[in-house]
């Protein structure tokens, strides 16, 4: 890869600071600007290593929380003497991750466990398997999703080293889990279609009608409300897009019990 200069990657991690949407915004962190820098120092080029002790350090405070540079030295002290590689969290984190979705408990936990062991946050791993939960298991299992938020709640009212078994049972729950990534592709599909098309105007049967004059307007004629009504038949997407493919269940775990209502209500729709 090719190497950012320091400035380059002080302006990523302040970047990433201030990004609520896919960075740490929300969090509202105050770091000290000697901790940027010390950073991108320490990062010797590699933005992923900048963002990835940002990321840990972040996820050690609460929002609102400053980000002192003795938290950046208690955080060093720790990883550089456990992991023999500066890559090698990224490779271990990237096995375990590989070991789950590849429903191997007794590697997802080797890899847990050789990661408490060198020193990695444990809330770093708990947010990795919330992560997980969403974008690998999905619908075919909703409670995974659960198990992996009541980890966290846990590990944070309990701590170590008690709190090390609430994160192996949520470990071997997801290991084992059924497996879906529909979840993520209805994510990458839905965009897709915005980009690929103009943004279209909401029909208008679909408008909110709550106000004053609304119904001069046209707003919310036509809308049919569903509840106590069998087989609705109404159109919620854009007239130019109708009918397009954004989520599409599989037949794996719960998601089969999902598909089975999708083509139920298809087949209803169809039949009006």
């Amino acid at each position: 890869f090719k190497p950012l200069t320091r400035d380059d990657l002080e302006v990523l991690l302040r970047k990433a600071l201030e990004d609520r949407e896919r960075g740490l915004g929300a969090m509202e962190l105050r770091v000290d600007d000697d901790v940027i820098r010390a950073i991108a120092v320490i990062s010797d080029g590699d933005a992923r290593r900048a963002l990835n002790y940002l990321e840990i350090l972040a996820l050690t405070k609460g929002k609102g929380d400053n980000i002192s540079i003795e938290d950046l030295q208690d955080l060093l002290s720790v990883r550089h003497l456990r992991y023999s590689r500066g890559d090698e969290h990224y490779d271990c984190i990237s096995a375990f991750i590989k070991s789950l979705r590849g429903s191997d408990p007794d590697a997802a936990m080797y890899w847990y466990v050789r990661m408490l062991d060198a020193g990695e946050d444990p809330r770093y791993i708990l947010r990795r398997l919330l992560i997980f939960a969403a974008e690998d298991i999905g619908l075919a299992d909703p409670e995974a999703l659960k198990v992996a938020s009541a980890a966290l709640s846990a590990y944070e009212m309990v701590g170590r080293p008690e709190g090390d078994l609430i994160i192996a049972e949520a470990v071997l729950y997801l290991a084992t889990a059924p497996k879906s990534n529909t979840v993520l592709r209805a994510l990458h599909k839905a965009r897709e279609v915005l980009k690929m098309n103009e943004v279209y105007e909401v029909p208008d049967h679909l408008r909110d009608s709550h106000y004053s004059g609304a119904e001069l307007l046209g707003r919310g004629k036509g809308y049919i409300y569903p509840h106590g009504k069998k087989d609705v038949k109404q159109d919620y997407l854009p007239e130019s897009i109708r009918g397009v493919k954004i989520f599409n269940p599989r037949g794996i775990g719960y998601e089969k019990q999902i598909l089975d209502r999708v083509k139920r209500k298809e087949g209803e729709v169809e039949k009006k």
